[in-house]
């Protein structure tokens, strides 16, 4: 299972919200090319980024500090927040950018994420953020009436072979993620499923390893200090 160490964009600085609310985000981390290049020296392979602004504003607003890192590291990154067209996905693959994450525009416009798919394959993801089982959408301030199962599948039908999954109760609050609904997913679906949100501790990786899923993302724990990335990484690579 691959660990994605994640870095949130607000204002330029590494944030953590809690339960997706931009009204709690906070600071986490001074540099976020220090804190990426520190994950690297963790062992990390992949990183998660998010342009929280560029979510609200439905267009890149941090892309360079996205680039920086995909100068200046070895990592893999994948990007998150204000993609809605074949324009923007193209604006961050040629600059290096591993995959890109569609995330609103899966539940309002399935036709870009089909494109999408056609034109740059594995290197697109999917984002489902759920509330008790429906899908949000626009930084999770837009509660629709769909299943994320439903959602899911309708994904796969399209050709999309990653889906990243969200319990929006669990992120931020380190109250571990929702392991019922990542099992039910994982089974549901032939892609390769992220967990995200809730990841607080050792035993919340070793679970998720359990479960069989390509990948976990790491969030607050990791600035808290409460999740050491490197015995992350050592556990997520060692089968039970």
């Amino acid at each position: 299972m691959l660990i994605f160490p994640a870095i949130d964009l607000k204002d330029g600085m590494c944030v953590r919200l809690q339960k997706g609310d931009y009204s709690t985000a906070h600071k986490v981390a001074e540099d976020p090319l220090l804190t990426a290049k520190s994950f690297q020296e963790a062992g990390a392979t992949w990183i998660h980024m998010v342009d929280l602004d560029g979510a609200k504003a439905k267009k890149p607003v941090n892309s360079a500090i996205v680039f920086d890192v995909v100068s200046h590291t070895d990592l893999k990154v994948e990007i998150g927040g204000g993609i809605r067209d074949l324009q923007t996905i193209e604006y961050y693959l040629k600059q290096g950018v591993a995959r890109v994450i569609l995330g609103s525009a899966a539940l309002k416009n399935p036709s870009l994420v089909e494109q999408a798919v056609k034109e740059f394959g594995d290197r697109i993801a999917v984002g489902i953020d759920a509330l008790h089982s429906k899908v949000a959408a626009e930084g999770w301030t837009d509660q629709s009436q769909m299943d994320y199962l439903e959602l899911a599948k309708n994904m796969e039908d399209k050709g999309v072979s990653c889906l990243i999954f969200t319990d929006i109760s669990r992120d931020g609050m380190l109250t571990g993620p929702n392991f019922d609904m990542l099992s039910t997913l994982n089974q549901t679906v032939s892609c390769n499923v992220i967990a995200s949100g809730g990841v607080s501790n050792l035993s919340d990786i070793e679970e998720l390893r359990d479960l069989d899923l390509y990948g976990t993302i790491c969030g607050k724990a990791l600035y808290t200090g409460d999740l050491s990335l490197y015995q992350a990484i050592v556990i997520s690579r060692h089968q039970a």
